[in-house]
């Protein structure tokens, strides 16, 4: 499973991926950096076919299901991959024009948001593959409305109209409420994942003047919800819980309840990204691998359910822009490295790793700066592709 961004965590989207030049991509590294994988993949770096047509010029793989399914957006249109690479459109409900699927479960159930384009109105849907239509769990509000994720036993997660709930058949079981430990000006502004046994991620973000002290207290910071909400929610803690110019994000939670995510810090044409790892009962402070060597900064995304692979972006910014891009691949211990780009890809490129799954795949997105277009991307047994770019300053 996977996360998705909402509309409500926009102060928190990741800036500028979408600029003027990349990396040159390198040679894969030797067996003796690259992480352990599987003995029967074979390695690739495939560009997958986009839809016909699309108001977009987006696409990406925002998940990884069983037999090889992938899902994501094609050209702004949600739509999803087979194990033969063919794509396939989700049908948009009438009065809708884009969307896109945010996660898949093992069986094969799709979850995501689409939108009307005359007033930006959003609803969550659920899908499966073959079905003539979406299942809308909500109606099209203006406030916003997305499922982010799904686990195999069906519950979705997402946000309606500014209230983090979870559903099960299409039915709402739990609204999701704030720590009781946070301040009353606390708000949900994202769910970013559940697990198998049902524990959800999600972010929130309080702000309020601090009379005593005359200073704007602002913070954002991770939350877990234990599964089946016999338990108080859990405020993970942060670095920095007292500047609005920084922030934390979660990203993703896997069947151990472990938790990635990202400190950003956004003032002016400072741009900082440092990746966060948390561990059960989160009662200490974040760890931290560091930037892939050669990059400034570095972004946790996503995490693959039970072999503790995170990927991500590694960044360079330059005059407040993310100039050099590159897909990230950690697997748990020791430096992040970098995965390579297609081959026979030109040397302005950007790529970005959104999602890892337990069978060494990778998917996220390659973009052509000389052209604009985006393409969804999935690498296969990635694990042996991930090297660390040595001598590449960026």
């Amino acid at each position: 499973m996977t996360r998705s961004m909402s509309a409500a965590g926009a102060a928190l989207v990741l800036a500028g991926l979408v600029t003027t030049a990349g990396p040159a991509a390198a040679a894969p590294a030797t067996a003796s950096t690259a992480a352990p994988a599987p003995a029967a993949c074979a390695p690739d770096v495939i560009r997958l076919p986009a839809l016909p047509s699309g108001p977009w010029t987006s696409g990406a793989v925002n998940d990884l299901g069983a037999d090889g399914l992938a899902v994501g957006d094609s050209l702004g249109l949600p739509a999803y991959w087979t194990a033969d690479h063919a794509v396939h459109a989700v049908p948009l409900p009438a009065g809708f024009q884009n969307g896109k699927v945010s996660a898949v479960n093992a069986k094969g159930l799709m979850v995501g948001s689409v939108e009307r384009s005359s007033d930006h109105a959003r609803a969550a849907f659920t899908y499966r593959a073959g079905d003539a239509a979406v299942r809308l769990l909500t109606g099209a509000t203006p406030a916003g409305a997305s499922a982010a994720d799904v686990n195999d036993a069906g519950h979705v997660v997402g946000m309606d109209s500014g209230t983090a709930k979870e559903w099960v058949d299409g039915a709402v079981v739990r609204e999701l409420p704030v720590p009781a430990d946070a301040h009353p000006s606390t708000q949900i502004v994202s769910l970013d994942g559940i697990n198998k046994r049902g524990d959800v991620l999600g972010t929130a973000h309080t702000e309020y003047v601090d009379l005593e002290n005359d200073a704007v207290v602002s913070k954002t910071f991770p939350v877990v919800w234990p599964a089946g909400g016999g338990y108080p929610p859990y405020s993970l803690p942060v670095w920095t819980d007292t500047y609005w110019t920084t922030g934390t994000r979660a990203s993703g939670i896997d069947d151990k309840g472990r938790v990635v995510g990202f400190e950003e810090e956004n003032y002016r044409e400072l741009r900082r990204r440092t990746p966060a790892v948390w561990k059960k009962p989160y009662d200490a402070l974040p760890t931290s691998p560091g930037p892939v060597p050669g990059y400034e900064q570095l972004t946790f995304d996503a995490i693959s359910p039970t072999t503790n692979v995170t990927v991500g972006s590694a960044v360079t910014f330059v005059e407040g822009y993310a100039r050099y891009v590159q897909a990230a691949y950690w697997p748990g211990t020791g430096a992040p490295l970098v995965l390579p780009n297609p081959a026979g890809a030109s040397t302005d490129v950007n790529t970005e790793a959104r999602t890892a799954s337990d069978d060494d795949r990778v998917g996220g997105a390659f973009r052509d700066l000389t052209t604009g277009v985006d393409s969804a991307v999935i690498w296969t047994c990635a694990s042996k592709q991930a090297y660390a770019p040595v001598g590449q300053a960026r």
